[in-house]
């Protein structure tokens, strides 16, 4: 079945995990005795209706407090899909949680509230999803019940909002408006009956028709997550490359090289298990056989002969910095790509962006949540390929050798 991952993001208070509730509660995927501890506690909290919020907080602080603090992964079915949705923070100081949330997303859903309309945080958010670029945006104008699902407040904030659109640098995005009341099911998983003036599809009837693809334009990439070699008599020569195929489909036979070596041979055997394939689509993990004996280690990456992509050992990128500690000039990490580790200098910061598209500014540091693009000098060649044209290894991760934490996330240009 195919599987649909979607980022949520809004402004607090905008009615995230009350939306991902309701698509749970309608969707009948709450099982029997989370909706009766969900009704119980909305009881206790004095609510006449069932909080559906308390369906996706799961931490004790984010029920306290009624706000999003981590990222949350929700999942559900119906008969036509398969859906993950990352329920990300709202508030500024949790933008590095979003990026992450939306890092791996094919669709988004950023939540307007319509009493308020195009806030600060709708900038912010949008600017993330053009950064990442997702390419399926749902902009969900909430609330529709406290402004008397007013078709001309709707119209308003559609016009504010195609503002921020006609600033946008991903041209392939698609924006879709649909207007909805999260807490009453309006235009969730039912149309509106309230909004007869709206003609277009539910929420999730919207979801059910997208059919966005993990294969991209340059050609497929395999990173070797492990090397198998089975101590049995049955597979003494069996020497098989365990992984995930990402950007496009691989069969037997094709010419692959592998990088950052450069030695080349055919795809021998597609495996899954004990099953083989002649081909095996982007997204895919599988175990590939070689017909050479050629050199491969964990943190590899096979790629088309015909499609392989530059090796360089300086990288510009746009950087989302989550570490407390500042992002300075001289200051060394190591880059993480798929699994290979490798040291990095970061040696220029060009600037820092401001998220409502205003531009960006000179800096000599980026602070925690803050968005700027950098030069990094690497130790040993790196695979490059832009962030526009492959997702999975157009980005990278940054990792305080000291601490070993995550300190930031970058997209390569």
């Amino acid at each position: 079945m195919e599987v649909l991952k979607i980022a949520t993001a809004g402004s607090v208070d905008d009615g995230k995990s009350t939306l991902i509730g309701r698509l749970l509660y309608d969707t009948k995927s709450l099982t029997t005795d989370k909706l009766e501890a969900i009704e119980e506690k909305s009881k206790a909290n004095g609510f006449d209706y069932i909080d559906f919020s308390l369906a996706t907080d799961g931490l004790v602080a984010e029920r306290e407090q009624g706000i999003t603090i981590d990222v949350a992964h929700i999942y559900f079915s119906t008969a036509k899909k398969s859906y993950i949705i990352a329920d990300t923070p709202g508030h500024v100081e949790y933008t590095r949680n979003m990026v992450t949330g939306a890092s791996t997303s094919q669709a988004a859903i950023i939540l307007v509230d319509a009493r308020k309309g195009v806030v600060e945080q709708t900038y912010r958010h949008f600017f993330i999803n053009d950064l990442l670029r997702v390419k399926e945006i749902v902009v969900a104008v909430n609330k529709m019940d406290l402004v008397d699902y007013s078709e001309e407040i709707f119209s308003t904030i559609i016009g504010e909002f195609k503002k921020i659109a006609a600033k946008q640098s991903f041209k392939a995005q698609k924006i879709t408006f649909i207007p909805i009341s999260a807490l009453n099911g309006a235009n969730v998983v039912k149309k509106s009956e309230e909004m007869p003036w709206f003609k277009g599809l539910s929420i999730l009837d919207h979801l059910e028709a997208l059919t966005p693809s993990d294969k991209e334009m340059k050609g497929a990439r395999f990173s070797v997550q492990t090397i198998i070699r089975p101590k049995q008599d049955e597979y003494h020569d069996f020497r098989g490359y365990a992984g995930k195929t990402m950007g496009g489909d691989l069969k037997v036979g094709d010419q692959v090289m592998v990088l950052p070596s450069g030695n080349c041979s055919k795809i021998k055997e597609i495996q899954f298990y004990k099953t083989s394939y002649k081909i095996v689509t982007a997204g895919t993990s599988c175990t590939i056989t070689l017909e050479d004996d050629i050199n491969v280690s964990r943190g590899d990456v096979l790629v088309l002969a015909d499609h392989a992509p530059e090796l360089t050992k300086q990288l510009t990128a746009s950087v989302c910095w989550m570490d407390t500690l500042p992002l300075k000039v001289g200051a060394n990490y190591k880059v993480q790509q798929g699994t290979s580790q490798i040291l990095a200098k970061v040696r220029h910061i060009h600037s820092r962006l401001h998220t409502d598209f205003s531009g960006e500014e000179a800096c000599q540091e980026l602070t925690l949540n803050e968005v700027g693009k950098i030069d990094v000098q690497l130790s040993k060649p790196f695979l490059k390929d832009s962030f526009a044209s492959h997702k999975s290894t157009g980005s990278f991760i940054l990792i305080d050798p000291q601490s070993n934490a995550t300190a930031g996330i970058g997209f390569i240009e």
